[in-house]
């Protein structure tokens, strides 16, 4: 079983930990962040550590003290260090481009697809001659960049058989082999 929410969290320059009833606010460099702390599960703040502590040994005061800490560390790490996607589109004119918060995608349909962004994750597109282009979206939300990117993702999913779609940077997708002809 795992213990990771026993382990404490260290504070980095910059950061602060407020708590307020049952609601955290971490706030830092990159921005400021706002979570609700389950039932049963309380944080203390000492000397430039986090910890937190559950009421009760039940399964789901167990289960609820990893996710918080898991959830609390995340908020803590993108508001000091902030979080990158980097996904590839693979495909013979697959296109990005970004204009202000709009990213616009061609993706092989006979339309291209403009996704609006939301303002707190940064979005940009590089392309190389050679290599596919990619689509960087970067934030202090965590859980906002896997949103976006999963929805970006879901406009083109890779295939297995030549690989074409939207995949994450080093993603190894399971490739299959096609039909052999017949005799």
């Amino acid at each position: 079983m795992s213990r990771i929410g026993n382990n404490p969290i260290k504070l980095p320059q910059g950061v602060e930990v407020k708590l307020d009833n049952q609601l955290i606010t971490v706030k830092g460099p990159k921005g400021e962040l706002h979570q609700e702390l389950k039932e049963g599960i309380s944080l203390n703040i000492e000397d430039g550590q986090v910890v937190l502590n559950r009421a009760s040994d039940s399964k789901e005061h167990r289960t609820m003290h990893g996710l918080c800490r898991s959830l609390v560390n995340n908020m803590i790490t993108g508001v000091s260090e902030g979080f990158k996607t980097v996904q590839e589109l693979v495909g013979v004119g697959y296109r990005a481009n970004v204009q202000g918060q709009v990213l616009e995608l061609n993706l092989g349909y006979s339309h291209s697809i403009f996704m609006k962004v939301p303002d707190e994750v940064k979005v940009s597109a590089e392309a190389e001659k050679g290599k596919a282009p990619k689509v960087i979206l970067e934030s202090f939300d965590k859980q906002l960049v896997g949103q976006v990117a999963a929805k970006i993702r879901s406009l083109r999913p890779p295939e297995p058989y030549k690989g074409k779609g939207i995949k994450f940077e080093g993603e190894q997708l399971r490739r299959k082999a096609g039909k052999t002809a017949a005799k």
